[in-house]
């Protein structure tokens, strides 16, 4: 048992649409400009904000879901991420206490919290209120005993008078003003039918805007205020999360010959993509000397070991006793993981996985690039937009041939199903699958519960689970002959997804971190 003593706050808000996105990420920023290492994380299953986080950090940013991984896996995780740096910030996720419907606490940025024996700080959208700010601070703030409060950074503030009437109400409840930020339009973030645009989306923007925002918050809080705080957090006893001894610990079989798809001998796409570990070895958008924008992600075509964080320490994949098979420890194959504008959300810790497992790994765009890198042996589509260039992935014909014809393992997730789908609102797309996909204006989002129901190339058959799905389109139909998950939750009990000899294909986030078999098996059929 180790401890880490990194100094922490957890940015909360009393509901949604609060300003955390926009207090979190400035506070990072303006942080990193000041010289300090910030580890960004977010508490949920966001893909997004963790995007402009690591902007603001030159770090990646990195999830903390108690649902997803277990709230035994929370201070590992974190401490994982924030080895090494002088302060973390988490983001949280909704309002302070709001979970896993019909679950308590689970999976809220309160419970997150609590594990991380984190002070909370809380924005307040006080663009309707003078006195009646006092009030509902002191409600969240003795709502939970184990929750601490420690300060309020007051949003969307009209003038210097409602300034000064906010301040006097909250004198009387003993929670301090650590902050207050005028309302602003030129602060709005672009957004669209699932949250905010993605900051690989519009990089040179991002930039500016996190730029922007670090000064922002410079000069509307108090930092050194803030950072004692975070410095009054006591350490927490837990050893780091390390993605080698995770694959090691775990086994995986491999799976069992299953029926061929559709076309017989054409193989197909994979799991996920990570533009989110796009400034995993970038500068802090604020504190290089010349305004540029910042890198997100490997260029298409390298590895990602050139770009990915350090915090594994370069370590080897794992190998003798308890490593991967003996293929594995002679040839790392190569795993392709798909990036660019069209898929973007991805966990940091799944590329670590991948690596840990025996996999090297290689990134590309299949927007622009119109072949598979050289040597692919497996293939990972994460999620992301795909929807809004389906016109583009369309176009390019060489790389949707490619991945039709390719002979080897494809894990596809959300975005990735709707790539290897035959059509993606009537735009030609590769075809591996037999279905069809729409948008439509029904959002599906929740937690589910998830259960393998056959062996796969990613899962064997009665694994359990818990995963997230989070879109507006609609595949046609839901479930291949061999569906790749019976899940719970939402809308009841159902199938989804697709399995066949090298292909799992499914609309299901899962985090890799609380399964780490999921990689192993996979870089294992890649090997063969």
């Amino acid at each position: 048992m180790t401890s880490t003593a990194v100094p922490r706050l957890v940015v909360a808000a009393p509901a949604s649409g609060s300003g955390k996105t926009t207090v979190a990420t400035g506070l990072m920023a303006a942080f990193a400009a000041a010289g300090l290492a910030v580890s960004p994380h977010k508490a949920g299953p966001d893909y997004i904000d963790p995007g402009y986080h690591a902007l603001a950090c030159g770090r990646p940013g990195r999830n903390l879901d108690p649902y997803l991984c277990g709230p035994e896996r929370i201070v590992p995780l974190f401490a994982h991420g924030a080895a090494g740096c002088e302060l973390a910030l988490v983001e949280g996720v909704m309002g302070l206490f709001d979970g896993a419907a019909g679950q308590g606490e689970l999976g809220s940025t309160a419970q997150v919290a609590k594990i991380l024996r984190a002070p909370v700080v809380l924005v307040v959208d006080a663009s309707s209120q003078s006195r009646s700010v006092a009030a509902l601070v002191h409600g969240f703030a003795s709502w939970d005993p184990g929750v601490r409060i420690g300060g309020v950074i007051l949003n969307k503030v009209a003038s210097d008078r409602h300034e000064a009437l906010l301040r006097g109400a909250l004198d009387e409840s003993g929670v301090p003003v650590l902050g207050a930020l005028r309302r602003a339009a030129d602060v709005h973030v672009p957004s669209r039918h699932l949250g905010l645009v993605p900051a690989a989306e519009r990089r040179p923007e991002a930039v500016a805007w996190v730029r922007d925002l670090a000064g922002r918050l410079r000069d509307s809080c108090d930092l050194p205020a803030l950072l004692a705080l975070a410095r009054s957090a006591p350490p927490l006893d837990g050893t780091a999360w390390d993605a080698v001894e995770e694959v090691a610990a775990c086994g995986a079989s491999l799976p069992s010959p299953a029926p061929s798809r559709n076309r017989g001998s054409a193989p197909d796409p994979g799991p996920q993509t990570p533009d989110g570990l796009n400034c995993a070895s970038g500068t802090p958008v604020g504190s290089e000397p010349h305004p540029q924008p910042a890198r997100l992600g490997a260029p298409p075509g390298r590895s990602l070991g050139e770009f990915e964080d350090r915090g594994s320490g370069g370590r080897p994949p794992v190998s003798g006793r308890g490593g991967v098979g003996e293929t594995a420890r002679r040839r790392r194959p190569v795993v392709t993981v798909a990036g660019g504008a069209a898929f973007t959300f991805a966990y940091a810790e799944q590329v670590e996985l991948l690596r840990a497992a025996g996999a090297e790994l290689v990134t590309f765009d299949p927007l622009r690039d119109e072949a598979l890198p050289e040597g692919t042996a497996g293939i990972v589509l994460g999620g992301g937009f795909p929807e809004i260039y389906a016109a583009d992935l369309s176009a390019n014909e060489p790389l949707r041939k490619a991945v039709a014809a390719f002979e080897g393992p494809i894990a596809a997730e959300c975005a990735g199903l709707l790539y290897l789908a035959r059509e993606l609102d009537g735009a030609p797309m590769c075809g591996v699958l037999d279905a069809g996909a729409t948008m439509t204006d029904r959002l599906t989002l929740g937690y589910r519960e998830a259960v393998a129901l056959g062996d796969s190339v990613l899962a064997p058959a009665g694994l359990r689970l818990r995963g997230h799905e989070f879109h507006r389109t609609r595949v046609a139909p839901g479930a291949g002959p061999a569906p790749a998950w019976g899940l719970t939750g939402g809308t009841g009990r159902r199938v989804e997804g697709f399995t066949t000899t090298d292909v799992h294909a499914s609309y299901l986030h899962v985090h890799w971190a609380a399964e780490p078999s999921l990689a192993r098996r996979f870089v294992e059929r890649c090997a063969r």
